[in-house]
């Protein structure tokens, strides 16, 4: 049963905001979740379900990390304490869990686009609903946001567009003028003169008065922030008090009575109503467990993350080689590009979630001589793929792609899991793909790609590398490494982090087993696997990556080149389907690939 708010006086709103504050931190606090964004826009939310009807009008949140409140007024609040967990509810928006989810939604900036969709579709209906959407001003970095405003603003839908501003704000307002001034451009009465105005100076007057009335208008405007929105067609209000429930209220009223696009610029603070995560404080974005008296983290990890590696071992490299830059895109701290950027300022940017601007201004500074790491996210990625054909790899230009978060992530569920980047990039001419096994061979990695002249990406996983025995040494283009030589006629090729499972695996099992690292998936070590066909006919593959497309494809597609036909391989890598959130070790019971699973399987 969904939490009523509609007709509730201000100060009962106020009891359900803090109510559901109070469940916020206290489930996040245990199970971990995104939280300061979901802290901030608490009223926001109350006031798009006073105002819409959530039962028909799409209620869209961008990247949707800030909808937890949302999910506690739909009938979720005894459910929320399953929130991220296996089998349990998705920390996002996810239409199949309840239909007041309009749409799934984990990366940025989609929200406006899906709006227009919305109201396109209601008006061939005929339908009077109203697309209502939240997103953030960090959303608003992206370019495809300013794609959808462009039509939105030709189109002139129906659409109430919520930024919920909680950093410097689109443009800075100037004091309590602007306030003022845009309240009165937004309130009832001067829309409706601004209407008879327009009407009555394109039927009485002449062209040279049309062209003053019109600079007078412009001139009001000029003194708001809302300029950008409006010269793009989009009405704008604001900026409001985010946490003021009845501003918030009748504020939206007025844009959803207005029947056209509008923006409402609330301002907020993330983190509110939990003192130790307000304010700009990055590492409250998304959290895992922590203590409520003191903020402290209850889980800390003892080995060095993959990502702190990888932070590290760029940092020297840039320190050796002055002509070595990269970028991330809106996750510096995340990335472990933040060392850099403070480093080396005038080096290493982030871009903001722009990650196809990122990917194109890389290839021009590597034709320019430089040596680009693009640093992101194997997920995020993937918004930069038609820049890494066009503009990165038929110029063949030098440019290092460094994937964090490779394989499962987790929690945050299919939209982020970094599963599909061999598949995706794999088949790209000029390309390399390789990966490294362990914190030594990812340092490794990166002074090979160093001297490198031509694209290649590097997949590493989140959290840390599993410490092994075997002895790094250096990559050389093509080249695989057998690690072991065992006595039966098996063998486990394995690529990137995945060799800790194949050589758990090993040793879980009843024969002596070689394993092979991979190293390469594109150049393979094609002398190798012919040595190996004629040794061994039963091959196993491990990768934590998609089967269509991934490692065992590559395998086969060079085996049947070389004219190799009689080997039996089997890919422990994932199904053709989309991997559901919750704990890695539940997610791999599941899709039966824990080392005991996959020995009784061999």
């Amino acid at each position: 049963m969904n939490i009523e708010v509609k007709g509730k006086s201000t100060k009962e709103l106020e009891e359900i905001a803090s109510k559901i504050r109070d469940r916020i931190i206290d489930v996040v606090s245990r199970k971990g979740g995104h939280f300061s964004s979901t802290l901030g826009a608490v009223e926001l939310t109350l006031g798009m379900h006073y105002v819409f009807d959530v039962e028909s009008d799409p209620f869209i949140f961008d990247v949707s990390h800030q909808c937890y409140p949302h999910k506690l007024l739909t009938s979720r609040w005894e459910e929320f304490e399953t929130i991220r967990q296996f089998g349990g509810m998705c920390g996002f928006t996810k239409p199949k869990e309840h239909k007041a989810d309009y749409f799934v939604a984990g990366h940025s900036s989609t929200s406006i686009s899906l709006a227009v969709g919305a109201a396109k579709s209601i008006k061939l209906k005929g339908e009077s609903r109203v697309p209502v959407v939240m997103i953030g001003d960090g959303s608003m970095s992206a370019g495809m946001v300013y794609e959808a405003l462009n039509e939105l603003g030709d189109l002139k839908l129906p659409v109430v567009i919520i930024l919920n501003d909680n950093e410097m704000s689109i443009a800075k307002p100037i004091g309590a003028i602007s306030k003022y001034l845009s309240k009165i451009l937004a309130g009832k009465t001067y829309q409706s003169f601004k209407a008879s105005v327009d009407k009555f100076i394109r039927n009485n007057m002449p062209e040279g008065t049309t062209y003053l009335a019109k600079r007078l208008e412009s001139s009001i405007k000029l003194i708001t922030p809302g300029i950008l929105f409006e010269e793009l067609g989009i009405d704008y209000i604001g900026p409001i008090d985010g946490h003021n429930i009845e501003e918030i209220i009748e504020t939206l009223e007025i844009a959803k009575s207005m029947q056209k696009p509008v923006i409402v610029h609330a301002r907020t603070v993330k983190g509110k109503g939990y003192k130790i995560a307000e304010g700009k404080h990055e590492h409250w974005h998304g959290v895992g467990p922590f203590n409520v008296e003191d903020g402290e983290f209850t889980k800390k990890s003892s080995s060095k993350s993959a990502t702190a590696v990888y932070s590290d071992a760029l940092l020297n490299l840039a320190k050796k080689y002055e002509n070595v830059v990269g970028v991330t895109a809106a996750m510096p701290s995340g990335t472990g590009l933040d060392k850099l950027i403070e480093a080396f300022p005038n080096r290493f940017w982030d871009v903001a979630i722009a990650e196809q601007h990122a990917v194109t201004s890389m290839a021009a500074m590597a034709k320019e001589g430089f040596k680009p790491y693009v640093t992101i996210y194997s997920t995020f990625l993937q918004r930069g793929f038609d820049q890494i054909i066009h503009d990165v790899c038929i110029m063949n230009l030098p440019v290092v792609f460094a994937m964090d978060r490779a394989g499962i992530v987790g929690n945050d569920g299919e939209t982020h899991q970094g599963v599909f980047d061999i598949s995706f990039l794999r088949f790209i001419p000029n390309m390399t793909l390789f990966a490294p096994r362990d914190n030594e061979t990812l340092e490794l990695a990166l002074e090979f790609a160093y001297n490198l002249n031509s694209p290649c990406a590097i997949r590493y996983p989140r959290g840390s590398f599993k410490e092994l025995e075997f002895k790094s040494t250096p990559f050389e283009l093509g080249k695989a490494e057998v690690l072991k030589e065992g006595s039966s006629n098996k063998l486990f090729i394995s690529y990137g982090a995945a060799i800790s499972k194949a050589i758990e695996v090993e040793k879980l099992h009843r024969e002596d087993i070689t394993i092979v690292d991979l190293r390469f998936v594109k150049p393979l070590d094609s002398k190798l696997l012919e040595e190996l066909a004629k040794k061994y006919d039963s091959w196993y593959i491990f990768s934590d990556s998609q089967k269509l497309g991934g490692v065992a494809s590559a395998i086969l597609e060079e085996l049947s080149r070389l004219g190799i036909n009689n080997i039996k391989i089997k890919s422990f890598e994932y199904e053709d389907s989309f991997i559901e959130h919750g704990d890695t070790a539940c997610v791999e019971n599941f899709l039966e690939l824990t080392p005991l699973q996959l020995v009784n399987k061999i």
